[in-house]
């Protein structure tokens, strides 16, 4: 959930990736809201997760504001 004056965060995830786990982590330290994609759940969600990265099967992919970035803290 966003409210105003907040960046509308969407985290890609899946239940296997160290990335993805270290990724929520931090948004929850930071006490940041974000929507979370976890594809594991939620496949058919795939097809967006691969135009977002260029057709790389890679998570965590974090959309802030329309602003892709993939992988965490430099790693995938």
């Amino acid at each position: 959930m966003t409210t105003a004056g907040q960046p509308s965060i969407v985290i890609y995830t899946h239940p296997d990736c160290t990335f993805s786990a270290a990724a929520k982590m931090d948004f929850r330290r930071r006490r940041i809201a974000y929507t979370e994609v976890d594809l594991g759940k939620n496949p058919e969600r795939i097809p967006d997760l691969l135009k977002l990265s260029n057709g790389e099967r890679v998570t965590p992919v974090i959309v802030e504001n329309g602003k892709v970035t993939i992988g965490f803290n430099g790693g995938y």
